[in-house]
């Protein structure tokens, strides 16, 4: 007789069970893993730190320092350089935050000196930290308008992910420049 009263006893617990609402998990295990922004953040602060570095072991008198040997025509020396990603820094942030593009990508035409790049790099950086904080789960597939022109759209997520790729494809260049000038990359020490 129990074993003929176990089979719609189960199925009578498991009918109660399943069309009960399960309880609210707790807020703790909700917010226990990595925000959206921190793990954007992590990967900037490592590009800063080897990027600013080796912009500050350049010699200043070395900034204008463009290979010449080879198809080198026409493109940027070191300080350009420098200033390029910086430029590109803010017009992503600047879009990222909402904010009116600052200008070209090549950064300011009037900036020369090493001191004025270097501080320019640190400041584009800054301001690419308040960006990449902002970034949330929710709005990382929201769609903006191209910061670099045209009619498409980017996600917020790829111009998150162009900050670090296009500042690193950069330094792939400049550690080149600096290398040709006897400079050690601080981060291959």
């Amino acid at each position: 007789m129990i074993k003929r009263l176990l089979l719609p006893v189960s199925l009578c617990l498991l009918t109660i069970a399943c069309n009960q609402t399960p309880p609210p998990a707790p807020a703790a295990a909700a917010d226990s893993g990595p925000k959206a922004s921190d793990v954007f953040d992590k990967t900037l602060t490592g590009v800063e730190k080897e990027f600013v570095s080796l912009i500050e072991a350049m010699p200043a008198d070395k900034f204008d320092f463009a290979p010449t040997k080879g198809k080198f025509d026409g493109v940027r020396n070191f300080g350009a350089q420098a200033k390029h990603v910086a430029a590109v820094l803010n017009i992503v942030s600047a879009s990222l935050l909402g904010e009116a593009s600052p200008g070209s990508e090549n950064g300011p035409a009037d900036m020369k000196s090493k001191d004025q790049i270097v501080q320019y790099v640190k400041d584009a950086f800054a301001h690419a930290h308040k960006a990449v904080a902002a970034a949330t789960g929710t709005t990382l597939l929201q769609e903006l308008q191209n910061p670099f022109g045209g009619k498409s759209k980017m996600t917020r997520v790829e111009l998150l992910m162009e900050m670090s790729a296009h500042t690193f494809d950069h330094y792939g260049q400049i550690v080149e420049y600096a290398r040709m000038n006897n400079v050690v990359p601080p981060a291959s020490q």
